[in-house]
């Protein structure tokens, strides 16, 4: 009778007690963005703007944003001028739909000193490109390891 119960349970609800969890493939918005944070570590100033719609906006938190993909590369080209090597690692990144967040640490040598930085930077895409990126960090952090 036992039996006869559990095989029907088994009929009842095929692939239910074999079930996989249902994993989501990577957008390819998170793409986008895994490769942005990768492409920080060739300091490429026109490399990174490309990655901006012509009319994207990157801002800063502590900054005022800045507008239009000319405007972007000439002001990563101006704060990345001092750098020597930097090195963004993801922490946690999600995605749903045209937003990604990505939590990093981003680990930058400007001369001698060492600076490593957490931040969270939220993306806002449009057709495959960064419409807006906000930044948000402890400016405190940042111009304290300078300071050292």
């Amino acid at each position: 009778m036992r039996r006869r119960f559990f095989l029907s349970v088994l009929m009842m609800t095929p692939g239910a007690v074999l079930a996989q969890p249902k994993v989501e493939p990577m957008s390819d918005n998170a793409q986008i963005i895994r490769d942005f944070i990768s492409a920080w570590s060739r300091l490429n100033a026109d490399e990174l703007a490309a990655y901006f719609t012509e009319d994207g906006v990157y801002h800063n938190m502590p900054s005022r944003p800045v507008s239009g993909r000319e405007a972007i590369r000439t002001f990563i080209a101006g704060f990345i001028k001092p750098w020597t090597a930097t090195r963004w690692e993801i922490l946690s990144l999600a995605a749903d739909g045209d937003t990604v967040i990505a939590e990093r640490l981003d680990r930058t040598r400007i001369g001698d000193k060492a600076v490593d930085l957490p931040c969270c930077g939220v993306f806002q895409l449009q057709g495959g490109k960064i419409k807006v990126w906000r930044d948000y960090f402890d400016m405190s952090t940042y111009t304290q390891a300078l300071a050292r």
